[in-house]
């Protein structure tokens, strides 16, 4: 199969094609979204076609060796041995799964989420979020919009990503992270002056998300279900605690 058909999680469809080269040179200009929402969903509906349902392709002879703890040597994880683990298993579960690939591609994802977020981009947020969770970005972007305030978010750089950890629950499977990134953030009232942050200020960012996905579904799109926090920052990150 060539490597434009392979399925990384939803979210490096959009990102490894059309962002490869932004993370970190991000200039604040407004970019046009239409072109990758029709890709990601040709896409979606071609992997919803596919029986198998991958996440992506690893089947070369080094892949298959993923019981092999030396698989996880490059992995940055957070947990020790218990998550290493938890990453083993799921593997084994799931032959298609490639740690290394998912996290490189849910770095390149974060922005895009952080500041489709700030620029109440609805349509692409609805195509990376479980309901619950953009039900919650949804009423957080409205009261924004009823105070009469702007968010402005620019991601320069994710610094880290780290697996924290891989759980199942019924037919669910939930892969938590930790991202690291440095961000300038501000919030305009009406009259467009400063009433939190500074734009021109970099700050470091620790958030906690964790994505999931249905085993039992030929759609292959691993969805974001939880933002959090467990470390207090300098400055609140806007994204809200959703679930």
């Amino acid at each position: 199969m060539p490597i434009d058909l392979l399925l990384y999680i939803v979210i490096a469809v959009v990102l490894v094609l059309w962002l490869r080269n932004t993370l970190g040179t991000r200039h604040g200009e407004e970019r046009d979204r239409s072109q990758i929402l029709e890709h990601l969903k040709e896409r979606q509906q071609l992997q919803k076609n596919d029986s198998r349902g991958k996440i992506v392709d690893i089947s070369s002879d080094s892949s298959k060796a993923s019981a092999e703890k030396p698989v996880l040597q490059d992995i940055p994880l957070e947990g020790g041995a218990n998550t290493a683990q938890e990453v083993l298993d799921f593997m084994k579960e799931d032959h298609n799964f490639d740690p290394k690939s998912f996290l490189a591609n849910a770095k390149e994802a974060f922005p895009m989420i952080v500041e489709s977020f700030a620029k109440s981009d609805l349509p692409t947020l609805k195509l990376l979020l479980s309901d619950g969770v953009y039900a919650t970005f949804e009423q957080a972007i409205e009261n924004r919009k009823d105070k009469g305030e702007t968010l402005i978010t620019d991601v320069h750089a994710v610094r880290e990503c780290r697996l924290m950890g891989i759980r199942r629950i019924d037919h669910m499977a939930y892969i938590k992270l930790r991202f690291i990134a440095d961000e300038s953030i501000a919030i305009r009232d009406r009259e467009g002056n400063i009433i939190s942050g500074n734009p021109d200020k970099i700050i470091s960012m620790n958030d906690v998300w964790t994505f999931g996905r249905d085993m039992r579904s030929k759609d292959p799109t691993w969805h974001l279900f939880e933002t959090s926090d467990d470390i207090v920052d300098e400055h609140k990150n806007p994204i809200p605690d959703a679930r």
